[in-house]
């Protein structure tokens, strides 16, 4: 349990900061699954777009290691190239 003020500021903020996080890590894995279960290259095309800008952001905003989203961008790519 937190002894000083700040402590406990710093508690409130990382229980909101870790919901935020939270919610835009799901984000990540949901749009990377849907080109993963896409069957048709237009559409798994369309949402790799969405999914590489959204890697992006959370790379830029610290939320996920910018090597983690070159590598997924990197295998969703190859994966949407070899689809028929």
């Amino acid at each position: 349990m937190a002894q000083h003020k700040s402590a406990e500021k710093r508690a409130r903020v990382e229980a909101r900061r870790a919901t935020r996080n939270g919610h835009s890590r799901s984000r990540m894995r949901t749009a990377v699954k849907q080109i993963r279960t896409s069957t048709d290259k237009a559409k798994a095309a369309e949402d790799l777009k969405k999914a590489t800008k959204l890697l992006d952001k959370l790379a830029a905003k610290g939320i996920i290691h910018k090597n983690k989203a070159a590598n997924l961008k990197s295998r969703l790519t190859k994966l949407v190239n070899n689809l028929k």
